[in-house]
């Protein structure tokens, strides 16, 4: 797999985790008192996290990006909806 298949891979399920975490998670804990969904949500999202990260420098060393896509790279991995969006606008061919 090269290296914009796999960030491409890695942010799609990153970016799907952090979705579950805040819109099916957060709510089954604070309005349904189930804060098990939370603890198992949170650490498969910090993991696909850790790996999105590493997949940016990867990307970064390996096709010589501008330090500046991959800054709004990591910043798109905090924001709802970012993974998806820089997906679409930087590395789809």
């Amino acid at each position: 797999m090269n290296a914009i298949k796999t960030l491409r891979t890695v942010g799609i399920m990153e970016g799907w985790s952090f979705l579950i975490l805040l819109f099916i998670a957060m709510p089954l804990k604070h309005f349904f008192d189930k804060p098990m969904a939370v603890t198992i949500v949170g650490a498969l999202h910090g993991l696909l996290f850790i790996l999105y990260v590493l997949a940016i420098l990867y990307v970064w060393n390996v096709k010589k990006w501008p330090f500046m896509r991959a800054f709004l790279a990591g910043v798109s991995s905090v924001i709802p909806f970012g993974p998806f969006i820089f997906d679409r606008k930087f590395l789809r061919d």
